[in-house]
């Protein structure tokens, strides 16, 4: 990959968005300027486990829409309730960081969110204590990336962004100018 290649998403943080972070939070060390360090993308498989084809074509699916192979998670212990063994795939996880991060919450905010039904923009409470948000997709088919047809069952994924700040103001603040659609209030 070039090296001088920057996400447009990356791009408006250094020339816009850090100058309106530091001047509304009175922000004097650079260090301490609001910031998205990583993105993870979780999806846990539930019955497509015990499939080893649908296991393929789920990893083959969170490997296009976040341009990175996903890594696959397993069972650490066994429950016989759950029909659960241990060493038994249950999930795959990626960490987004850098340009594959920018791009992936570019396409993020401008297309795949607009594009779900009756939505009305994501809540504003749903940071964890860390000033960390994190986000449910009911179904991966919402991503533009996704042949329909190539797709065997659709899925779920969770996306939880991380920040550098422990404030839910300022990291609210970081994501509502990166462009994320808050639901409006009234």
């Amino acid at each position: 990959m070039d090296n001088q290649y920057k996400s447009r998403l990356k791009v408006k943080y250094e020339d816009e968005i850090t100058a309106k972070l530091v001047s509304e939070f009175s922000i004097e060390n650079k260090m301490a300027i609001p910031k998205v360090s990583k993105v993870i993308v979780n999806s846990g498989l539930g019955d497509m486990s015990k499939n080893k084809e649908l296991i393929k074509t789920a990893t083959r699916d969170v490997a296009i829409i976040t341009g990175q192979k996903p890594s696959i998670r397993r069972a650490k212990l066994s429950v016989a309730s759950f029909s659960l063994r241990q060493g038994q795939p249950v999930g795959l996880k990626v960490t987004l960081r850098k340009v594959k991060m920018y791009d992936f919450l570019d396409r993020l905010f401008s297309i795949t969110l607009p594009r779900l039904r009756d939505f009305r923009g994501l809540p504003i409470n749903s940071f964890d204590e860390n000033a960390n948000y994190t986000l449910g997709i009911e179904e991966h088919t919402v991503f533009s990336e996704i042949d329909l047809s190539k797709t065997a069952k659709p899925f779920g994924l969770e996306v939880t962004i991380v920040t550098n700040t422990k404030s839910k103001e300022e990291a609210s603040k970081l994501l509502e100018l990166m462009g994320m659609p808050f639901e409006k209030e009234e």
